[in-house]
């Protein structure tokens, strides 16, 4: 039996309206739970184990150690001045190197480095354990659309002669694009004041 042209259409309509949906709903919830799963951590230890890190960047070379008592500061700055650390920004960058994941693993041969700035990079960390074992992460430019980082961590080639490129949080930057003064303990201006003398009347003669 043929059928009238207009539910020919209608049909048509109906096929594709479901085909879009698919597309668009179940098949983009499936890539986008695919692309959350191929998100890996960055680094496998704990704050705990890290004794020492080590932040270059263009304007400054920090070295942070672990205080070697349990007391506030946790961190110590050991160059290029000694002092207490900011524990509170210390303790920032130590939750990213900890928690923070790649959300994306690009395979690039080596000559290739320049042209996501990891030739030459604006920052690098060094991170020395208690077990005396390093790690290391490199920082180059954002990507296109500023959402990431191209940076590399332990980087070592691969047997085809290429290199991880990692693309992580942009909060990397932001804790370690600091001035000296902001890694420094804050001064605490809350102490208490001397209390106020009130000088006592001059007694005098009457006659």
């Amino acid at each position: 039996m043929k059928l009238p042209r207009t539910t020919l259409i209608l049909i048509l309509l109906a096929l594709g309206l479901g085909g879009f949906v698919y597309f668009s709903e179940i098949r983009g919830t499936t890539v986008r739970e695919e692309s959350n799963e191929q998100k890996q951590q960055i680094f496998s230890f704990r704050e705990d184990d890290v004794q020492s890190l080590t932040v270059k960047t263009k304007k400054l070379t920090l070295n942070l150690e672990r205080s070697p008592e349990s007391s506030n500061p946790k961190w110590v700055i050991k160059s290029p001045i000694s002092g207490p650390a900011n524990d509170a920004i210390v303790s920032y960058l130590m939750d990213l190197l900890v928690k923070g994941k790649s959300d994306r693993t690009l395979s690039t041969p080596l000559k290739e480095l320049g042209q996501f700035a990891l030739d030459e990079p604006p920052a690098t960390i060094n991170i020395t354990l208690k077990n005396r074992q390093s790690h290391q992460l490199i920082l180059g430019k954002s990507n296109f659309n500023g959402r990431f980082l191209y940076a590399q961590a332990d980087p070592t080639p691969k047997p085809d002669g290429n290199i991880n490129v990692l693309l992580v949080s942009t909060d990397f930057a932001n804790a370690v694009n600091r001035e000296l003064s902001e890694w420094k303990q804050p001064v605490d201006n809350s102490q208490k004041l001397p209390p106020l003398t009130i000088p006592k009347p001059t007694p005098t003669n009457s006659k």
